[in-house]
């Protein structure tokens, strides 16, 4: 299956327990091979898609015609279009890598979309689009992303106690990280009251990594000192490292150990915005770094040809780092920093970009629409 000449570093990074995941899906993607490829000899074994990736592909118009044309002769709204045609890729993103989803008892073959990102702050309305959304894709394998707003956190817990999979996006704090850990908990003790197996259920819990780097870089430069151009770097690795390990204290407590020995599974850490954002950085750095059993690393293609090339993968970069991490985010705290502003202001600008984006799209939709109908 495997290609050793350009696919060794990515191998060793599966067999050292990271599940790679390609952060982008298109239907040019679905219909040349290429996903399926990726899936064959490049050690893929999940898609995840946001509305920024949505908005680059069907902005672009490739593959999207006839179905634009369909649509538009129906007279659908501009939102029915979109939902129509996002979650068409995911079904097909889906059936590609249903084999990869039976083979590993549906741990992996994982094809993610997301909650309408305007409903970002709305919990009744976020559980409604994420049922919606699974109906509509009508697949095992799919997981329905839902934003760790603090208005997503008993979206999160609702939904996964109605036994559909999620995947939890946009954290970016430690606190909040451990929040969704417990919305996930309490989920699997919702589904458990209502007779729903545990083990149907999946979840991951996507932890932002570049962006930490980029906010709190850019406020070391303002700083100006040796002591705070040193540091450059390292803020979002500490962050990340930090959060893996309350992924181990969360489930070795009794509360997420009895639900395993009802047949759950632990929600797993993975890694988002992986691709590197300063060019100064090597831009494999939020991979090679954060390698660690039982997490998933969600690349764009850059990053993914980027560490099939020259990753070196040198074994776990995460456990027993945990205290020099602590000391890193101390020390940029110490130069008047403050975590928690800049966690809090990375949140309301992912959840903005992400609304911004899929506004984008709809108009470039409704433009399209036009141009159909005129036809």
């Amino acid at each position: 299956m495997s290609n050793a000449t350009t696919s060794s570093p990515l191998k060793s990074l599966s067999d050292e327990g990271v599940s790679i995941w390609l952060d982008d899906l298109s239907r040019k993607r679905i219909e040349s091979g290429s996903l399926a490829e990726s899936v064959a000899t490049g050690h893929v074994v999940g898609v995840t898609t946001n509305p920024s990736i949505f908005q680059a592909a069907i902005g672009s118009g490739e593959g999207y015609e006839d179905q634009l044309a369909d649509l538009a002769v129906r007279k659908v709204t501009v939102d029915e279009a979109v939902r129509m045609m996002t979650t068409a890729d995911v079904r097909a993103a889906a059936d590609i890598l249903r084999p990869v989803y039976d083979a590993t008892a549906g741990r992996d073959g994982r094809v993610s979309i997301e909650v309408d990102p305007r409903l970002a702050n709305e919990t009744e309305a976020t559980i409604a689009e994420a049922k919606q959304l699974a109906w509509l894709v009508d697949r095992p394998n799919v997981m329905i992303k839902i934003p760790a707003t603090l208005a997503g956190l008993p979206a999160i817990t609702e939904v996964i106690g109605l036994g559909i999979s999620v995947n939890v996006t946009l954290i970016f704090s430690l606190d909040r990280y451990k929040a969704v850990m417990d919305a996930y908990l309490a989920g699997l003790e919702k589904a458990h009251e209502r007779g729903i197996d545990l083990s149907t259920i999946h979840s991951v819990a996507s932890f932002f990594v570049s962006r930490v780097d980029a906010e709190i870089d850019k406020r070391l430069d303002k700083v100006g000192t040796d002591e705070a151009r040193a540091l450059k770097g390292k803020a979002a690795l500490a962050n990340a490292r930090l959060a893996y390990e309350a992924y181990e204290q969360v489930f070795a407590t009794e509360r997420a150990t009895t639900l395993e020995a009802a047949g759950a599974h632990k929600q797993r850490p993975l890694w988002a915005s992986t691709g590197v954002k300063d060019p100064a950085y090597k831009d494999t750095l939020y991979v090679v770094e954060l390698v660690a059993p039982g997490t998933v690393n969600t690349m764009p293609e850059g990053t993914l040809k980027a560490t099939a090339d020259h990753g070196e993968i040198a074994g776990d970069t995460v456990t027993g780092t945990y205290d020099a991490s602590r000391a890193d985010l101390a020390a940029v705290e110490k130069l008047g920093i403050s975590y928690d502003e800049v966690v809090q202001q990375l949140e309301d600008e992912g959840v903005s970009k992400f609304e911004i984006a899929w506004n984008d799209l709809l108009a470039t939709v409704t433009s399209r629409l036009e141009g159909s109908e005129a036809k």
